[in-house]
């Protein structure tokens, strides 16, 4: 099939490459020209495993290409897929102008019949807004579909060709039917493709990142409660995991959730309640409990130097991204923490694998860059781990020891047994375990 994705981000440029994939010939259309041409080059913008070579590969076989012309996209294709962002806006709702604006291109461009996909994560009503639009700039037959994604940063093409449900949103049979027949060779496995209206399909992506992060609020709140009562959260996890009825995933607790997802899905959700007048008390707790627990190894740190004696410490930090298998910074823990403790007067080092350059952003001349994991660790007074990444789970403590000014480790995400700790002569904290 000829398909056109608008927006060559993260979800735009993954379902454009993985469409290609499956053989369809795919237009991606992006209005940064520097992009466009970079990805012209094999230059990919941003890091996910897998995306790459998928995108040169395919490039190469002339079934992907890059274009920053809508109308070029619009024409030459059956299928259009709108992929731009809907970052928060100051209020807490979705920003919808960028859909909204190629909405109206997409109408100036129309030749034929088109089915349009609203692939952003958008509030409800969108897929009607965007049908209003391009119904006022075209006199050609059109269908709008709502096709919400669930890729998981880190894990976006395994997502994408593997889906474990395609959810599509139609209210035409007929564009759900072209829809369906694009993903079919993704589901042979017998998962399913879920067809329902476009307001249940807009609204079943809020409800599952605002579960999932649910599940992750909840998870802290306990794992808080265990360090006051003196449980262990990791046994409470598993006492709770293995309930078939509650599920082992999303109940590690740390030092909260980021990305561009989970933050801005629940606070668009939120927006929309109030926009319909139906409270979400709930959500709103969710929010508020991941942003303090961001900062709660901020305590942790503060207790142990005591109130006042942060200034002058260096601090390792090992992991910056909001999660690994991503250079993605956006709503990352590391941020207000850090950002904190450098307020305080604390000297910071740290290291990401692959973040250096989106961290830049948010932290400018605030903490100095590390070669690498144990380069930051020379004359540290303390490490904070803030990224699971697989390099960091089984470290050479007797090498961390010799480089580090103090014998203390700060574990946002517990990585480490206290035990194994104890054992080898650090003070260990993490959240929702005791102290050693």
């Amino acid at each position: 099939m000829k398909v056109c994705v608008i927006g060559s981000g993260y979800v735009g440029l993954v379902a454009g490459a993985c469409f290609a994939e499956y053989g369809n010939h795919v237009i991606c259309v992006d209005k940064d020209s520097k992009k466009i041409e970079d990805l012209k080059k094999g230059i990919i913008p941003i890091y996910e495993p897998g995306l790459s070579e998928l995108v040169l590969n395919n490039h190469k076989e002339n079934r992907l290409g890059f274009s920053t012309s809508i109308q070029e996209g619009v024409e030459g294709s059956e299928i259009i897929f709108i992929a731009v962002g809907t970052p928060t806006s100051e209020d807490g709702s979705a920003d919808l102008s960028a859909v909204y604006a190629v909405a109206e291109q997409i109408g100036k461009s129309i030749n034929d019949y088109k089915v349009i996909v609203d692939k952003s994560t958008v509030p409800v009503g969108t897929a009607a807004k965007v049908k209003e639009i391009i119904s006022k700039n075209t006199k050609h037959e059109f269908d709008v579909v709502s096709n919400p994604e669930f890729l998981k940063e880190g894990a976006a093409i395994d997502d994408f060709m593997k889906p474990e449900r395609v959810v599509i949103g139609a209210d035409s049979e007929r564009a759900g039917e072209l829809v369906a027949q694009l993903y079919a060779p993704f589901v042979l496995n017998g998962n399913p493709i879920i067809k329902m209206g476009t307001v249940s399909a807009e609204l079943t992506k809020y409800a599952c990142n605002a579960f999932l992060a649910t599940k992750i609020s909840f998870a802290n709140e306990i794992a808080n409660l265990c360090e006051t009562v003196g449980a262990d959260y990791e046994d409470v996890r598993k006492g709770m995991g293995t309930d078939s009825r509650i599920g082992r995933q999303f109940l590690y607790a740390g030092i909260g959730y980021g990305g561009s997802c989970f933050p801005k899905d629940v606070r668009a959700l939120i927006r929309t309640s109030e926009n319909f007048s139906s409270s979400l008390r709930i959500i709103r707790e969710v929010e508020r409990v991941n942003e303090d627990q961001k900062v709660r190894l901020y305590t942790k740190i503060e207790n142990f130097f005591g109130k006042g004696q942060i200034k002058g410490k260096t601090l390792a930090v090992w992991g910056l991204a909001f999660k690994p298998g991503t250079d993605d910074m956006r709503e990352a823990p590391s941020i207000p923490l850090l950002l904190k403790l450098h307020e305080e007067g604390a000297k910071i080092k740290a290291f990401d694998p692959v973040s250096k350059e989106t961290s830049e952003y948010y932290f400018k001349d605030k903490i100095e860059y590390a070669k690498d994991a144990y380069d930051a660790l020379e004359g540290a007074d303390a490490l904070l781990l803030l990224t699971e990444w697989r390099e960091f789970r089984e470290p050479d403590f007797s090498r961390i020891k010799k480089l580090m000014k103090g014998h203390v480790i700060f574990d946002g995400r517990n990585q480490y047994r206290p035990d194994h700790m104890k054992k080898e002569g650090f003070k260990y904290f993490s959240i929702g375990k005791q102290a050693v």
